[in-house]
């Protein structure tokens, strides 16, 4: 079981899938197309859209992101982090679209805004809900360091990728939010997020437009023996980051071991140290934290 404490990797079962009414109501909606998805938050969709026109600029744009003061802190302040940090200190938000480019600032304000997604309104699932958004934020945030020291690989997309891994848990954690009685059955959750949690987020990204390689980052999150490209790709970066985030948190006896996966030995191969990625945690501890308090 992870963070989120939502989890359970034990054997699918169908006599109880029929009697878990979590897991039968929410395939009864993704099958009328009735279940509420999360919408990418306004400030979000709005500068997306804006970076994707055709006549944008840094100081076009950067008008759009100054809405949000909050955005525009953070956005200067990445801009100056380690993963980017000129021999300058950036001020503004135009220097800061053109220190990260237009692409990237897209993907980091995505991040930045994605919060607002994880919302309910009962003690037990907001509790969920925030734990849920730590763990995608910590995976988040080691995604982008391991992005950063391996070639090949964009930090902002690698810390977007990991950010939404689980996003299809949140329409489930919504629906038992609207139903109470679902909360004094923990084991239905557990199984309804295990069944239904990449499903559901590939339906979101796709509702998003986000590029399809997001719904393998979703599908493969746990996939620990995927071996189908010979080149690494974000999917292997989220699920070396995933393993990394359970140290200290889960008996690391029932996880797989680190160098036996095809995608850390692809990884590897690809000039990441094999010192540097076990001791990730300690040597790029303050990096992750940096990114972390950003998020949050």
């Amino acid at each position: 079981m992870n963070e989120q404490g939502t989890r359970d990797n034990s054997t699918e079962n169908p006599a109880g899938l029929a009697k878990n009414s979590l897991y039968q109501d929410c395939c009864k909606f993704m099958q009328s197309e009735k279940m509420v998805l999360p919408t990418i938050p306004d400030v979000a969709f709005k500068i997306r859209r804006a970076i994707n026109d055709d006549k944008a600029n840094s100081n076009r744009i950067a008008r759009v992101v100054q809405i949000d003061p909050s955005i525009t802190a953070r956005l200067i302040k990445i801009a100056n982090s380690p993963l980017y940090r000129g021999r300058r200190q950036i001020e503004s938000c135009p220097e800061a679209l053109t220190r990260l480019g237009l692409k990237a600032s897209q993907d980091i304000i995505t991040a930045f805004a994605m919060k607002a997604v994880f919302k309910a309104r009962s003690p037990v699932i907001r509790r969920k809900m925030t734990e849920l958004w730590s763990h995608s934020s910590y995976v988040a945030a080691i995604s982008a360091v391991f992005a950063h020291k391996t070639p090949g690989f964009d930090p902002d997309r690698a810390m977007l990728a990991g950010l939404i891994h689980d996003i299809g848990i949140v329409p489930i954690l919504t629906y038992a939010d609207k139903h109470p009685e679902i909360v004094n059955r923990p084991r239905d959750l557990a199984q309804t997020v295990k069944q239904l949690r990449a499903r559901i987020g590939v339906q979101i990204i796709r509702n998003w437009d986000f590029p399809s390689d997001f719904e393998d980052v979703i599908i493969n999150a746990e996939n620990w023996y995927r071996d189908e490209n010979e080149s690494p790709d974000y999917s292997d970066i989220v699920m070396i980051s995933q393993l990394h985030s359970y140290i200290g948190k889960i008996d690391i006896k029932k996880m797989p071991k680190l160098d036996t996966l095809p995608a850390y030995q692809k990884l590897a191969a690809g000039q990441l140290d094999a010192d540097t990625s076990i001791n990730i945690l300690d040597l790029a501890k303050d990096e992750i934290q940096h990114i972390r308090q950003m998020l949050s």
